[in-house]
């Protein structure tokens, strides 16, 4: 083999070797700006997550209160009822008492 034969595939290995090299450097480049990128997204993703949770919560506290409130009102109507019931039924039964310790 001449000199210059020998030369040329030294020079074409020597270039295949920083090809190589530049294609390494290259490759772990792109799989950091892919990690990067793909932290950022769940970043995002985690952030957004929780706020749609904080306005969820905030809704379902807000219809539990209105739920409470209407609960409270129902229930003071009611009892306004029994009260009224019972006030209505108080001069009959007192009357009643009356009449059992009069007639003993």
């Amino acid at each position: 083999m001449s000199l210059e034969a020998i030369k040329k595939v030294a020079q074409t290995e020597a270039e295949t070797k920083q090809r190589k090299a530049e294609a390494a450097v290259t490759a772990k480049k792109l799989v950091a700006d892919a990690e990067q990128a793909g932290n950022e997204s769940l970043r995002k993703a985690r952030t957004e997550a929780e706020a749609k949770s904080r306005e969820l919560l905030a809704k379902a506290e807000e219809r539990a209160a209105v739920r409470t409130a209407e609960i409270a009102a129902q229930s003071k109507q009611e009892c306004a009822a029994l009260c009224s019931a019972a006030e209505s039924k108080l001069e009959e039964a007192a009357a009643l008492i009356v009449r059992r310790v009069v007639s003993s």
